[in-house]
């Protein structure tokens, strides 16, 4: 396939997805994309400075020696084709205002030389697009891109677009005249990082500024975030970013663009409105090409799918980078960040969402529970999540977090427990996917910082609605039991040791008006070294949870010595936290002296006696509502350790002293005021 492009910049350039760009000859773009985007996209460009936020494009210009590397920058800058071309120019810059997107581009010549090789790899590691050159008339240099420079992009880990610049196309013999693309199609099968071929003449200024102006391109509109090249369609995040800038544009929700919304939809992208005849030709396009793109109500989101897979297929990337862009989505299409309010928050403080997003949520619950069964079943579920670039809750730490029925589907209470965890874990993440389902409201409403819990210690008493519970305990304790249980898993007898941190998360009722969303994190034992190696590990912390096996007396000292552990860390940091200790496998005798041992243990450092439970037997002796109702008091069962108690004494001791001192001066400083009014009265009588 031959790459085409029209007579004007800014309209008219054709790529093909299938293949980069195949460019040696100029020919009328098709009457499809001036009917929909490309008028109006040269207009919006005419006054649109820099409308992707870029300060440039870097573009580094390699390859064998004489292959017109230098002849090819200083006619693209110059405009004249040189006389004398030293051996490696200085960056080049080319005027902003030559290319339609207004983007200053900076062009780094390279050496060939053996020796320079270092500072070439250098260059080409900080390039944003790379132009690989070969003379037309020496098929060896054209040979050595596959050999040679292609593998050596991929060695330095260069994952930028490429452009394949086949110089000197004057004096190619014209005894052999071969297809561009049988030349260059066997190479771009094997480098899927080649965006364009093209070939050009630096002496007869044939094609010399498209050569730059595809470099440009392919880093402001790239191929790769939109299509794959090995299915022949658009990629499915494009797919889910055009859905919902199709659903957004559907005001009436009838599932079809009208008219007046198609036209609504063409000026906020383009800044132009399309004409009557205009949007009847487009539809009619569509139309013939796929039935079901056009209905009576207009285009429907195939139809609107259709429209941009043409338009890629035209080469016209820029029209859905347009769209892309102007609903905020930036190269990864994902939102961008300056959509997302800014949070500022101390460690001890948490987010939580608001009502106002807590009742959105319910009503798009309700919207997706297609068939009213009060569950969301998985299918349903990426149906709600089909406008987020992914589904959020795909893997770790979401995708087993809450509690599901047989069929995988999540109740509200569960639904609501998933977003309750990703925004206490990813507050940004979690707003940023309450805009891809269509949250109305400003982001910032969404969600809210609670107080501080050593503003809650203080107050002796936490006002937040999602609690954060550490689940520590040594090995075979039964923590993932714990866990499981808490979000309606069945028992199971196997052993399946936690490598890394896990999350569960369920509601709780307390009373009717009190119900809380709370968070067990499960800390394995060996990952205890590595959360407390940070300072502020513990102020994220509601409540910490012990457990051990009451049977095993090993698993006794050592929860002990965590519970000292994490105590000492809370004092030495300033972030304690309420301690409760669990006794698990209550179904099993206990190990030898575990009253005494116990009793003592929470004696000496103030805290409640172990709760025993059996997750076998399904007997927790109310253990949930208890974790929920210390934590909801965080100034009571704090651990004490020795070293704690001891520094508490010392302060107390060194308080009385400073009262005491601060009293004898005070005494000190009234008997003076005393003595100086006694000593002036008397003067004054006498």
């Amino acid at each position: 396939m031959i790459k085409l492009r029209d007579e004007e910049w800014g309209d008219g350039h054709l790529q093909a997805p299938s293949r980069p760009h195949l460019v040696r000859v100029f020919s009328p773009f098709s009457l499809l994309s001036h009917r929909l985007g490309e008028v109006s996209m040269a207009k919006a460009s005419a006054g649109t400075v820099n409308p992707h936020g870029r300060t440039g494009v870097r573009i580094v210009v390699a390859g064998d020696q004489g292959t017109g590397k230098s002849s090819l920058i200083i006619t693209a800058a110059a405009d004249n084709f040189p006389v004398n071309v030293p051996p490696v120019l200085p960056p080049t810059r080319l005027p902003e205002d030559l290319y339609p997107d207004r983007v200053p581009i900076t062009i780094i010549d390279t050496s060939s030389r053996p020796e320079d090789s270092d500072k070439v790899a250098e260059e080409l590691q900080r390039a944003d697009t790379v132009v690989l050159t070969y003379a037309c008339d020496r098929p060896e240099t054209l040979e050595n891109l596959s050999i040679f420079w292609l593998p050596h992009l991929r060695k330095l880990e260069v994952k930028v677009p490429v452009i394949v610049v086949g110089c000197k196309l004057d004096l190619r013999d014209e005894n052999q005249q071969v297809s561009l693309e049988q030349v260059m199609s066997p190479i771009m099968q094997q480098f899927r990082e080649i965006e364009t071929c093209i070939e050009c003449s630096a002496s007869r200024h044939i094609q010399v500024p498209e050569v730059f102006y595809y470099a440009q391109k392919a880093v402001l509109h790239p191929t790769a975030p939109l299509f794959d090249q090995e299915s022949q369609t658009l990629k499915p995040r494009c797919v889910r970013a055009l859905k919902r800038i199709f659903i957004l544009c559907d005001h009436d929700r009838d599932g079809a663009l009208s008219d007046a919304e198609l036209n609504d939809f063409q000026v906020k992208c383009f800044n132009a409105p399309l004409q009557p005849s205009e949007i009847v030709g487009v539809k009619k396009v569509v139309q013939e090409k796929l039935s079901e793109g056009v209905n009576e109500r207009g285009l429907t989101l195939t139809g609107f799918l259709f429209l941009h897979a043409l338009f890629i297929e035209k080469g016209r990337l820029e029209t859905t980078w347009t769209v892309l862009r102007k609903f905020g989505y930036n190269d990864d299409i994902k939102l961008a960040d300056d959509l997302i309010p800014p949070l500022k928050r101390a460690p001890d403080q948490s987010v939580e969402l608001t009502n106002e997003a807590l009742e959105f949520l319910k009503a798009i619950f309700d919207a997706f529970d297609s068939d009213g069964d009060g569950m969301l079943r998985p299918r349903e579920l990426d149906e709600l999540f089909s406008t987020a670039p992914e589904s959020p809750w795909t893997g770790s730490p979401y995708e087993d977090s809450a509690e599901k029925n047989a069929f995988g589907g999540l109740s509200l209470d569960a639904f609501l427990s998933e977003w309750a965890l990703m925004t206490l874990l990813n507050p940004t993440f979690s707003v940023e996917n309450l805009i891809y389902i269509g949250y109305p409201g400003d982001p910032s409403s969404a969600i809210r910082v609670t107080r501080r819990r050593r503003l809650d210690r203080k107050k002796q008493l936490s006002e937040r609605n999602v609690l954060q519970c550490f689940v520590f305990g040594p090995r075979k304790a039964g923590k993932s039991a714990l866990l499981n249980s808490f979000i309606g898993r069945p028992y199971a007898e196997s052993y399946n040791p936690t490598t890394e941190d896990r999350y569960a998360v369920n509601v709780v009722d307390i009373s009717m008006e009190n119900k809380k969303y709370l968070v067990l994190r499960e800390i394995p034992e060996d990952g205890v070294r590595k959360l407390l190696s940070n300072k502020e590990s513990l102020a994220s912390c509601d409540i910490a949870v012990f457990v051990h096996d009451r049977s095993d007396e090993s698993s006794w000292r050592t929860l002990s010595e965590l519970l000292v552990e994490i105590a000492s860390h809370g004092e030495d940091t300033g972030f304690e936290v309420p301690c409760l200790i669990v006794a698990a496998k209550d179904d099993l005798d206990s190990f030898p002296m575990a009253i005494q041992e116990s009793t003592r243990v929470s004696q000496d450092m103030g805290v409640e006696a172990p709760i025993p439970i059996s997750v076998k037997l399904g007997d927790f002796n109310s253990l949930f509502r208890r974790i929920v109702t210390a934590a909801e008091h965080p100034h009571l069962s704090i651990p004490e350790t020795e070293a704690g108690r001891s520094r508490k004494q010392y302060h107390r001791l060194i308080n009385r002293s400073l009262m005491v001192v601060s009293v004898g001066a005070a005494v000190v400083v009234v008997g003076l005021a005393a003595y100086r009014v006694y000593s002036a009265r008397k003067n004054a009588s006498g």
